[in-house]
């Protein structure tokens, strides 16, 4: 892994944080006048046509051969744009304002989530900086959202179906960012396109079935009613940070890529803040304290890259005497 590589990398998982840190306020007044089911459908509808398009000007229409790992993209790409899609903003409508924060916060346990699926499952264990940065973005982002109140914990334990709707699909994610090392062969458009569009499918099924057994189908008033909400929806959480997300994640690996989550629940707190609000010492200290541990774990990321090489190509220099 080269230090520019690293560079970059980090700047993509960054602007998908951002993007998604701004998803969630969006989506609260969207939310407010079409079901959270059709939301997510019609959303990654459009990205997965945007993105069709681009795959087939780019690669051709070869690139949409599954090349028999149609199991596993149906897999990864319902964990994502089904799974999470649907459950997170589903958690977030039942619990009405406190949502945004919520589901902002949730995603700061994805670093912890990956680690843990990581380590068990495929024997990568952490570094130990990685270990540490992540847990110390957590402490950020919890400052951060709690704002220093210890109720926000009686929040969990009165509104746990929603909770747990939040949180499986947080964990829907992870899955999906871990499986995309399973197509390093592939480009990041290629992955990203196939799995939006088997797992916007899905969606479509579960949407189909949901309508035949009562859920209203948005009429056309509606849908222009939140046009600029979905219009950004479809581009920046979207597509853009779609692909950012991936590539950023091709270049760091999903362990190191993925702490850079951490930066949406301070990116909802900056638009709350924007709407209105005031930035307490809590809120500045939690700021402060993610920030910081994204950067030293960049620092000793690049640090330790000429060891990381030196394992990895051992070459022992014999001198002749």
């Amino acid at each position: 892994m080269k230090k520019n590589q690293v560079l970059i990398g980090a700047l993509l998982c960054l602007t998908a944080s951002i993007s998604w840190g701004a998803m969630f306020p969006v989506a609260e007044r969207a939310l407010r006048y079409i079901d959270p089911i059709y939301f997510s459908f019609l959303r990654y509808l459009a990205v997965s046509i945007i993105l069709g398009i681009l795959l087939l000007i780019k690669e051709g229409k070869k690139s949409f051969c599954l090349e028999g790992k149609g199991k596993n993209l149906l897999f990864f790409g319902t964990m994502a744009f089904t799974v999470y899609n649907f459950l997170i903003f589903s958690g977030q409508d039942l619990l009405g304002h406190n949502g945004v924060i919520v589901a902002s916060i949730m995603e700061s346990l994805m670093p912890m989530i990956s680690i843990m699926i990581m380590w068990v499952f495929k024997n990568a264990r952490p570094m130990k900086y990685t270990i540490a940065s992540m847990l110390l973005a957590l402490i950020g982002a919890i400052l951060v959202i709690t704002n220093g109140n210890l109720s926000f914990l009686f929040l969990l334990k009165d509104s746990i179906i929603p909770i747990l709707f939040i949180l499986i699909g947080v964990i829907g994610w992870v899955i999906y960012t871990i499986g995309g090392n399973q197509f390093s062969g592939w480009s990041t458009l290629r992955y990203s396109t196939l799995t939006c569009i088997l797992g916007t499918s899905v969606s479509g099924i579960i949407t189909f079935f949901a309508t035949v057994l009562g859920l209203s189908v948005p009429t056309a008033e509606v849908i222009q009613s939140i046009y600029g909400e979905m219009i950004f929806m479809i581009i920046f959480p979207g597509a853009i940070a779609l692909l950012s997300w991936n590539l950023g994640i091709k270049l760091l690996t999903p362990i190191n890529g993925i702490l850079f989550i951490n930066v949406v629940p301070i990116t909802t707190l900056v638009i709350v803040f924007i709407q209105g609000g005031s930035l307490s010492s809590f809120e500045l200290l939690g700021t402060f304290l993610v920030i910081y541990a994204l950067i030293q774990n960049n620092y000793y990321q690049r640090k330790n890259l000429p060891s990381q090489v030196e394992e990895l190509n051992p070459r022992k220099v014999k001198r002749i005497a």
